[in-house]
């Protein structure tokens, strides 16, 4: 279990899921300083410490979340300290690594080698977009929308939004999208591939993503790992690069062992027991 309180979300592990909830419905779940530091952390607690076998993310409130809260502009705004703020070229050179490692907030999900799901209910805006396009997929509510809301703020959406939604729906959505500032609804949503069911109630999307995820807990979690790094590694790549790539994969990574107990365990009228994944280990 992570022993640890968080300011913008409640984490529990149960039947190897865990279950990541944004708590801020109040300030409609928008992306504080904190909130852009928790992610990466809870995510890397359950991934390194292999404390569940997959993630579903889901929120509170009328809407999932209303993006970048305007308070993370204010201040010195980027990477460079207000004393250091002397020389241009020094100054945006600090902030590209600074904006890479507000990208990497999100990359981590797309990283994790277990298997993230989201349910979003009312409005994903902005930066939630870009969060939401990080996982494995996503379910939303009837109600839901979707807005690449950096358009409308005068900025050029830069944690994710494009490298991944070009890799999700057709390109001539996201640039429309892009360029208007416009809702996409959730049925929509569903007709181009964004988000895989949509639901009449938020009780009953969350419920069916647990379910969901604890049908993949139940499966081999090496066999996981390897699906989402060859599924990942597809998308970045050519298919023969992908060929070769799983190639390398089954030769250091068949485990003939999980195999032999899905065949026991379907003799014995059972549930196969397989091994949790082991902790990764960061520091020498």
């Amino acid at each position: 279990m992570i022993d640890k309180s968080f300011e913008c979300f409640d984490v529990t592990v149960d039947d190897n899921v865990a279950h990541v909830v944004l708590n801020r419905p109040h300030e409609m779940n928008k992306m504080t300083r904190s909130f852009w530091n928790e992610v990466p952390e809870i995510v890397g607690e359950i991934n390194d410490r292999a404390l569940a076998r997959c993630i579903v993310f889901s929120s509170t409130g009328k809407h999932f979340s209303a993006g970048m809260d305007l308070s993370v502009f204010e201040g010195h705004g980027l990477g460079v300290a207000p004393d250091r703020r002397t020389d241009r070229a020094t100054m945006m050179e600090a902030d590209r690594h600074f904006i890479r490692s507000v990208q990497n907030c999100f990359g981590c999900l797309d990283s994790a080698r277990i298997p993230v799901i989201f349910a979003i209910q009312g409005g994903c805006v902005g930066g939630a977009v870009d969060m939401c396009s990080a996982a494995d997929f996503r379910y939303a509510t009837s109600d839901a929308f979707f807005v690449i809301q950096e358009i409308n703020i005068g900025m050029t959406a830069d944690a994710g939004t494009f490298p991944r939604l070009c890799k999700l729906i057709p390109e001539g959505w996201v640039r429309e999208l892009a360029y208007t500032g416009r809702r996409l609804s959730a049925p929509r949503a569903r007709e181009i591939g964004l988000v895989n069911e949509v639901f009449d109630s938020q009780d009953k999307m969350v419920e069916y993503a647990l379910m969901t995820a604890r049908e993949i807990a139940e499966k081999p979690p090496v066999a996981i790992a390897g699906s989402k790094e060859m599924i990942n590694f597809a998308r970045d790549h050519s298919i023969e690069d992908g060929l070769s790539h799983i190639a390398l994969w089954q030769t250091g990574m068949f485990a003939q062992e999980h195999l032999l107990e899905t065949f026991a365990a379907s003799q014995e009228k059972r549930q196969p027991d397989y091994p949790d994944l082991q902790p990764i280990r960061r520091k020498m």
